[in-house]
């Protein structure tokens, strides 16, 4: 099974970059594992929140095949301590053969589309952090999770 995480705009900080490869390089230890960043759109100015969900949303549905696993990443979903995600990761690995991606979302969210499409929602925190600064922590608390299920002394509870 293939790992990505799907984001739209790129992550165009600095430190935020070097974060999010040191995880990518850890992560590709366990599993392929890639990051796909989707063009933030042009003129937008113009444009509803609700017209650009929808386009954000039409180009993210054009990344995910029809036996993807889609986890959005978003406020509203479950949340984990971090073996719980890693118990829930494990579930989700051993279906095999179908890539699970995680979608982290624009400024506004994400359509009804991509809602609909979704197997599934988790909430990294009660809190709001910035769309690049969560790709960040969340590549990291995915390589937390492959330390803890392969028991390597990284997670400390």
């Amino acid at each position: 099974m293939n790992l990505s995480l799907l984001t739209v705009g790129k992550t165009d900080i600095g430190w935020v970059r070097e974060g999010l490869d040191v995880y990518v390089s850890r992560l590709r230890h366990y599993v392929p594992f890639a990051v796909t960043e989707i063009p933030e759109l042009k003129k937008v100015s113009a444009l509803t929140e609700a017209q650009i969900k929808e386009k954000e949303g039409e180009l993210i549905l054009k990344q995910v095949g029809p036996a993807d696993i889609l986890v959005l990443l978003d406020e509203h979903g479950a949340q984990y301590r971090s073996v719980e995600f890693a118990r829930w990761l494990e579930k989700q690995l051993s279906q095999g053969g179908r890539n699970l991606i995680f979608v982290i979302g624009g400024a506004y969210g994400f359509s009804p589309a991509v809602y609909e499409r979704a197997n599934g929602k988790i909430a990294l925190s009660q809190m709001t952090f910035s769309h690049q600064m969560v790709r960040t922590i969340f590549a990291e608390q995915l390589y937390r999770a492959f330390t803890i299920l392969k028991g390597e002394p990284y997670h400390h509870e």
